[in-house]
């Protein structure tokens, strides 16, 4: 059944207005609930502000020192520092740097493990939180203490590109340890998307490989040895672990932020003169060649958190919504991308751009293997009568990637 309405609209910012404008309601048991507009929304529109329930920067992300607010995400490089590390290019200058907003002299540390916050008021929130539980202190460095030898565990079974974290699963815990009410605090983690059995092997599969059984094994062992709790038992033995596990696996909503982005789009904004424009427009272009080469695609501050509210948007190829961080922190903004009714469900898309272009059985290999579901929106269904053809590019991608698969696997081996 769908949460309470007080739940489900609790962690977005104006709640009382949001739950004016949309709805969460139960559809049947195939697809859970669903978000659906109360009143007209019109393109463009911000649909609700949300902040999550629990987030982690993740493992590896975090290693290779992509600095971001231990609370709120927010990437704590100012752009240039940021562009001097991703370009390897220690003496660059950014032009404009009025235009990037990271303010170093507010951030501050925690006094007891120097973990790094963007504000006195981040420091705090996740003092009252969750951190009072997870904070090591002097053994902030200690490779033996329990919570370390969990995070290692997890960066030896999950390499980047990086898709969820353990210590997500840590932060629930230390959340209900922390709250006031802990029965209430353990109800709203109830109320996201729970799976079967068979479904939770597929995810721990997806996330931890060919041997997940053993290593699903090991983490819950490293994890009771560092959170066990009493009031969270269930959470700590097998069942309940793959369970904790699986629930992370497919609500986990991916979170970037990047103070380069940040200034490159108020870049753009910029009222210039073309010949100026037009020299910075190609700064920034060589600059992101100088990044490709250096860096990669790994740009940003990357982390995952567990968003009520937003946990309620099914997929369609052909979404009316989507999701984005505009604040350059863990604030989700859900955003029109069209008209919208009311009584219409809104949805956002589990795929990417590239990805919804291609056929329809295509997309559905992407979610079957990703999301273990078979997608029935109008798109598919409008397309279930067709020759269902698969290009030649999207069978050599996923040659590709299936090849990459078993190259992966005889070097596990």
């Amino acid at each position: 059944m769908a949460a309470p309405v007080d739940d489900m609209f609790s962690f977005c910012v104006d709640p009382g207005k949001v739950s004016t404008g949309v709805d969460v309601r139960f559809i049947n048991h195939v697809k859970g609930k669903g978000l659906f507009a109360k009143k007209s929304i019109k393109k463009g529109d911000a649909i609700f502000l949300e902040r999550p329930l629990v987030s982690a920067q993740f493992l590896w992300n975090a290693l290779y020192k992509y600095r971001a607010c231990e609370y709120c995400l927010r990437a704590l490089e100012t752009a240039e520092e940021n562009a001097r590390r991703l370009s390897g290019i220690p003496g660059l200058s950014l032009p404009h740097p009025e235009l990037c907003h990271v303010r170093p002299e507010l951030h501050q540390a925690c006094p007891h493990c120097q973990v790094m916050y963007c504000s006195s008021e981040c420091r705090q929130a996740a003092a009252d939180e969750y951190h009072r539980v997870l904070c090591l202190g002097s053994s902030q460095d200690d490779p033996d203490h329990p919570i370390n030898k969990l995070k290692d565990a997890w960066r030896s079974m999950h390499y980047p590109p990086e898709t969820s974290s353990i210590m997500l699963m840590a932060r629930m815990v230390a959340a209900v340890k922390q709250a006031k009410d802990k029965a209430h605090c353990q109800k709203l983690f109830s109320h996201f998307c729970s799976r079967t059995d068979n479904e939770e092997e597929q995810i721990a599969h997806k996330l931890l490989g060919d041997k997940f059984r053993g290593q699903l094994v090991l983490l819950q062992s490293f994890f009771k040895a560092a959170l066990h709790d009493d009031h969270l038992s269930r959470w700590f033995v097998p069942e309940g672990f793959r369970s904790l596990f699986a629930l992370v696996g497919t609500n986990g909503q991916g979170i970037g932020t990047s103070s380069l982005s940040r200034w490159v789009h108020a870049c753009d904004a910029l009222q210039l003169p073309a010949q100026q424009k037009e020299q910075l427009d190609s700064f920034i272009d060589q600059l992101y060649k100088d990044i490709e080469k250096e860096t990669g695609d790994f740009l940003n501050c990357e982390g995952s958190g567990l968003f009520l509210l937003q946990s309620s948007c099914n997929h369609s190829c052909i979404p009316n919504a989507e999701a984005s961080f505009p604040d350059n922190n863990f604030l989700l903004q859900l955003s029109a991308l069209s008209d919208i009714n009311p009584g219409e469900e809104i949805c956002i898309s589990y795929l990417d751009c590239c990805q919804r272009d291609r056929s329809r059985h295509s997309r559905h290999k992407v979610l079957r293997e990703n999301y273990l579901f078979v997608c029935s929106c109008p798109k598919c269904i409008s397309q279930m009568d067709e020759l269902d053809v698969t290009s030649d590019e999207e069978e050599e991608a996923e040659g590709e990637a299936e090849g990459d698969e078993m190259e992966d696997e005889m070097t596990d081996v």
